[in-house]
C-alpha cells in the first residue's frame, strides 16, 4: 500500500478530531511570542533550549512535517521568515489561519518530508522538525534534503524515537521484547493489527535505530552539537522506565565523511 497517502488522509482525520499535535496555539502565546517571550517542543513535554537558537529576526526557518499551527506560527512571531511544509493539507491550514489572524510571516508548502526539490540549495538557515521520521520508512533520504537546502553553518534541530519503544510490548504488566529493529507497523505487526489501524486511521509508523537516526545525520554531513532526552510528560507506561524521546541540535559542516574504515 502508499503508506505516505495513507499516513496523509491519517492527518487529516487528527486534524478532525482535535489531536493534541493538530491543536493552534492560543492567541496569547503568539503575543507573547512577539515580546521574544516563547518556547517550542520537538519532543511531547521539554521545550527547546533557548540557546539552541540563532537570532530569529530575519531567520530563514523550513518547520519540516512541522504543520498544526504550533512552532511555525511561535517562530515567525518572534521574527522569523517560516516556511512549513507538511504532508496534510489540514495540518497547513492550522498554520495558514493563525498567520492569517495575526498577520505572520508564514508560508506553507505541501509535499512529502522525503523530497524538498521544490527548494533550491541553500535556501534556509534552520530546519526545525518536531518527532515525525517516525512516519516515513526511509529517513536518510530526510537528513540528505536537510543538508542540502541548509546554508553553510545552518542547523538541524529534530525530534527522534527511541527504538525500543516499538520494541518492547506490556503483558500483563511487565514489558517484553516483542519485535526486532527496525520496526515497521505495516510488517511487523499480525494482519489483523495492522488492518485495525488502517481501518481506524493510524498514522503509521517506522520504529528506527539509531544508526538511520543519528548515524544518518552525520553520514549526511551534519555535525551533533547538543541533545536531550524526554518523556511523554506523565501518564503514559513507559514514562517510569526510560525517556523514550530525544531531541538532536546539529549544524551543517562542509566536511563529509568517506566510507567508513576496518
Amino acid at each position: 500500500m502508499d503508506y505516505t497517502e495513507h499516513n496523509r488522509q491519517a492527518w487529516n482525520h487528527y486534524v478532525g478530531k482535535g489531536d493534541r499535535w493538530t491543536v493552534p496555539v492560543p492567541d496569547s502565546e503568539v503575543e507573547e511570542a512577539r515580546k521574544g517571550r516563547w518556547g517550542i517542543l520537538l519532543t511531547p513535554s521539554r521545550k527547546v533550549p533557548r540557546d539552541w537558537f540563532p537570532e530569529l529576526q530575519g531567520l530563514e526557518v523550513l518547520a519540516l512535517a512541522s504543520g498544526g499551527g504550533q512552532q511555525g506560527p511561535i517562530l515567525a512571531a518572534g521574527g522569523a521568515r517560516v516556511t512549513v511544509f507538511d504532508q496534510s493539507e489540514r495540518q497547513l491550514g492550522q498554520d495558514e489561519e493563525v498567520a492569517g489572524r495575526h498577520g505572520l510571516s508564514l508560508r506553507t508548502v505541501r509535499g512529502d518530508m522525503r523530497d524538498l526539490s521544490v527548494f533550491p540549495d541553500a535556501s534556509f538557515d534552520l530546519v526545525f522538525n518536531p518527532c515525525s521520521v517516525v512516519f516515513i520508512e526511509e529517513v536518510g533520504r530526510v537528513w540528505r534534503e536537510c543538508h542540502r537546502v541548509l546554508r553553510p553553518g545552518g542547523v538541524l534541530m529534530t525530534g527522534l524515537i527511541n527504538p525500543l519503544m516499538y520494541q518492547l510490548q506490556n503483558r500483563d504488566g511487565s514489558f517484553v521484547l516483542a519485535h526486532s529493529q527496525p520496526y515497521s507497523d505495516l510488517r511487523s505487526l499480525p494482519p489483523e493489527e495492522r488492518d485495525r489501524l488502517i481501518r481506524e486511521k493510524e498514522p503509521l509508523e517506522f520504529g528506527h535505530g539509531w544508526t538511520a537516526q543519528i548515524g544518518g545525520q552525520l553520514e549526511a554531513g551534519f555535525c551533533l552539537t547538543h541533545m536531550y532526552e524526554d518523556h511523554w510528560g506523565g501518564g503514559h507506561e513507559m514514562d517510569g522506565f526510560f525517556p523514550p524521546f530525544m531531541a538532536t541540535r546539529a549544524v551543517k559542516t562542509a566536511w563529509r565523511p568517506g566510507p567508513a574504515k576496518p
